[in-house]
């Protein structure tokens, strides 16, 4: 057998099918970027806290995944879950109420916008309430602000640190007055708990706008912002409509209202658990048993 002949035989005999040509690949083995289009491995944009390491896009993150970033192992002990949303008012659009709900929990696997807890984070006891903008947009219904209220108020009680992680598109429409009235409700366990002088620390993420803007997501003692994250109350296509006046260039981004005195500080998500370590460190809130750090994050404070 000649060459020409070898090579012949072997593109017919070595030729795969089309099956074969297409190998499987696992969904969503591969993570692109929404700000710069850059593709990642899954497995290592999320050990990399769902931030893009080509331009830093901060992704959003789900409740049951910030929470473990934040918090010291093996001390997070939820609280409320029992409390779930009705429909009060027989709320109906193209979908039920009812609908929106058992498929939002179907969706996110959980029961409603917000997860809260009482943990300890560095040792030091917090109460800590993450929103999820996943379910129905991270909506402040009833349930979400009496969940809110309870944590503050058990806060309170027990001289913990309060803190929550913001993300909301505002109140939810479904559940009407109901949800308007969860405002005042949880800005008024946020000022008891600020005249008992306990902590809060706001933590603004991409987006935090509408009726939790108006309310807890800004009384913080301290309010730190995720970096480019929206923040606001109405959209700016409706002010720019409202006030025929053209906004300014980056408004309602976190930089902007750092500029403008309305956010303390712009914190990196790696950066959060450290600074909400130091933050309570100030403020004096004792630990409540020994912790010890590990080795990485023992290095990063000494590069702080």
């Amino acid at each position: 057998m000649d060459l020409i002949e070898w090579f012949k035989d072997r593109r017919k005999n070595g030729r795969l099918s089309k099956e074969e040509r297409q190998r499987e690949i696992a969904d969503g083995l591969w993570t692109k970027c929404v700000s710069c289009a850059a593709l990642h491995y899954t497995k290592d944009f999320q050990l990399n806290l769902c931030v893009c390491p080509a331009c830093g896009h901060h992704e959003r993150v789900g409740a049951p995944e910030r929470i473990p970033q934040l918090v010291d192992p093996d001390s997070w002990v939820s609280t409320d879950d029992h409390l779930l949303a009705n429909d009060p008012l027989g709320f109906n659009d193209i979908k039920s109420y009812p609908e929106r709900l058992a498929q939002a929990r179907e969706k996110t696997g959980l029961s409603d916008a917000i997860v809260t807890g009482l943990a300890t984070l560095e040792g030091r006891p917090i109460a800590l309430g993450v929103m999820d903008f996943r379910f129905m947009g991270g909506s402040m219904g009833s349930v979400v602000g009496e969940r809110i209220t309870r944590l503050v108020e058990r806060a309170t009680a027990e001289r913990r640190a309060a803190i929550l992680v913001c993300a909301s598109g505002g109140a939810r429409m479904q559940e009407g007055v109901l949800s308007l009235v969860q405002m005042a409700r949880t800005s008024a366990a946020l000022q008891n708990h600020r005249s008992d002088r306990q902590l809060f620390v706001s933590v603004l993420t991409n987006p935090t706008t509408g009726g939790v803007t108006a309310s807890f997501a800004m009384l913080g003692d301290i309010i730190l912002a995720e970096p480019k994250a929206t923040i606001g109350f109405a959209g700016r296509r409706v002010i720019e409509q409202t006030l025929r006046q053209k906004l300014p260039e980056g408004f309602q981004t976190a930089e902007f209202l750092l500029k403008h005195g309305f956010v303390d500080r712009i914190v990196e998500r790696a950066q959060l658990r450290p600074t909400l370590a130091r933050i309570l460190r100030l403020h004096g809130v004792g630990q409540v048993q020994a912790y010890r750090p590990s080795p990485q994050a023992s290095l990063a404070q000494e590069q702080q």
